[in-house]
């Protein structure tokens, strides 16, 4: 008997986890410097299994970049017109699937570099061309500095639309998380702690009892 509710117990942790709470599905938790995570089933396969640092949000628009999609793909070969990138053997990331010509960036630094925008901690996104080529002269490496190729947007709304219907977990962003150094497991990473949070949740407390008793 014991052993029997035991197993339906974990049965439904396992369950439930599969439609796990996120750090929150809040609309109103949407900000700059947030994490998008996709969950197991995303609707739209082109962000499935992605994790997007939301770089721009305001009335008018949202612009995210992907940044657990490494490519093989070396920063001198994509961007192999700019004199500054000839020797960047760095792979680029994709950052999304709009305006795939489009060059992005983001720097970690301990002060704010030119005109770029914070992101979040000491992580600012470089949108220029100049201020992008300063960095690649520089020489900075992937724990600093890694370049996006296109990027994710959202209309007035769209975002906050997905988010109603359950299409992302948001997630608080750091600078670690973004510079990640297992970018390919960072999405794997980030689910398993919502699968976690549920459990724990559904855990019983003292005293109390979950299933009805078998006889």
């Amino acid at each position: 008997m014991l052993k029997l509710q035991h197993s339906l117990w974990i049965a439904v942790v396992l369950s439930a986890a599969l439609n796990a709470p996120a750090q929150s599905k809040r609309v109103s938790d949407l900000a700059v410097g947030k994490l998008l995570v996709a969950p197991r089933v995303a609707p739209d396969p082109n962000f499935a299994a992605t994790v997007i640092l939301l770089v721009q949000h305001d009335g008018q628009s949202t612009v995210g970049l992907m940044v657990n999609r490494r490519t093989k793909i070396a920063i001198a070969r994509a961007l192999k017109e700019w004199r500054s990138a000839r020797e960047k053997s760095d792979p680029v990331y994709m950052g999304g699937p709009m305006e795939l010509n489009g060059v992005l960036a983001l720097l970690r630094l301990a002060t704010k570099p030119g005109d770029a925008a914070h992101v979040v901690d000491d992580v600012y996104l470089a949108s220029s061309r100049t201020l992008v080529e300063k960095a690649l002269a520089a020489g900075t490496g992937p724990a600093e500095f890694r370049v996006y190729l296109g990027y994710c947007g959202w209309g007035p709304g769209q975002l906050e639309n997905e988010v109603e219907l359950g299409v992302w977990y948001i997630f608080s962003g750091n600078a670690g998380l973004v510079f990640d150094s297992d970018p390919a497991s960072l999405w794997s990473r980030l689910i398993a702690r919502t699968e976690q949070q549920v459990a724990r949740n559904l855990v019983p407390r003292r005293g109390s009892c979950c299933f009805a008793t078998w006889k």
